[in-house]
C-alpha cells in the first residue's frame, strides 16, 4: 500500500493537477488538516527535481494563505469557542499573561515552530488568540515556512537522485519515522501548551 501512494505521488507529478493539490493540502495543512505537505512536495521534487524550487514556492504561498486562516479561526472564534475551553482547563487567569508573553516574543515562536514538526496550524490559531500584529504574523510565517520548504527544494534538487535510492529502498522505514516525527510533532505542541 505504501509503494502504491508513493507511486501515485511520483506519478502525479507529471499532471497538471498535481500542483492545485500540493497546494490545497498546504493551504489545509496550516488551519486544520493534520498532513503535512511534505508528503507531496516530497516525492513530487524527486519525480521532478528541477521543478523542486516551484513545488516549494507554491507550497509556502499556500501555507501562509492557510495560515491567515487559522489566524482567523485564532481570532475570531475564541469568544465563542476558545473562551469556553480555556474556562474547562482553568486557565482563564493566564489569559492575560499568555498574551503579553505572546506579543514579546511572537516572532521567535513563528519563526522556529514554523521550521519544526509541530503542527503550523497550532502557530497560526494561537497567533490569532493573542492578536499578535497580522503583518509580523505574515512575515514571520512567510520566512519560516519558506526555509522550511526551500531547504527541502535545495536538498531534493541537489541530492534527489541519492535520497530516491534511499527512500525506495526503505520506504516503510521512511514512512514510519515520517509519522513518528509528526506524532512527536503533536506530543511536542500539547506538553507546551
Amino acid at each position: 500500500m505504501l509503494r502504491r501512494i508513493y507511486d501515485w505521488c511520483l506519478d502525479a507529478a507529471h499532471k497538471p493537477h498535481a500542483l492545485w493539490i500540493m497546494a490545497a493540502v498546504a493551504f489545509a495543512e496550516s488551519s486544520f488538516f493534520p498532513i503535512p505537505p511534505d508528503v507531496m512536495l516530497i516525492p513530487m521534487s524527486l519525480a521532478k527535481p528541477q521543478r523542486a524550487w516551484l513545488f516549494a514556492g507554491v507550497c509556502t504561498l499556500a501555507s501562509v494563505a492557510g495560515g491567515l486562516l487559522g489566524y482567523a479561526i485564532g481570532a475570531l472564534l475564541y469568544d465563542s469557542l476558545g473562551h469556553y475551553l480555556i474556562q474547562l482547563y482553568g486557565l482563564g487567569g493566564k489569559v492575560e499573561a499568555f498574551r503579553a508573553s505572546y506579543a514579546e516574543w511572537g516572532a521567535v515562536i513563528i519563526l522556529l515552530k514554523g521550521l519544526t514538526p509541530i503542527p503550523y496550524k497550532l502557530v497560526t490559531i494561537t497567533s490569532g488568540f493573542a492578536g499578535y500584529n497580522l503583518l509580523l504574523f505574515v512575515l514571520c510565517s512567510i520566512v519560516a515556512r519558506g526555509a522550511r520548504f526551500f531547504i527541502a527544494a535545495v536538498l531534493l534538487n541537489r541530492y534527489g537522485d541519492w535520497i530516491r535510492v534511499r527512500i525506495e529502498k526503505h520506504l516503510g522505514l521512511w514512512v514510519a519515522l515520517g509519522a513518528a516525527v509528526l506524532v512527536l510533532g503533536f506530543v511536542i505542541a500539547f506538553k507546551m501548551i
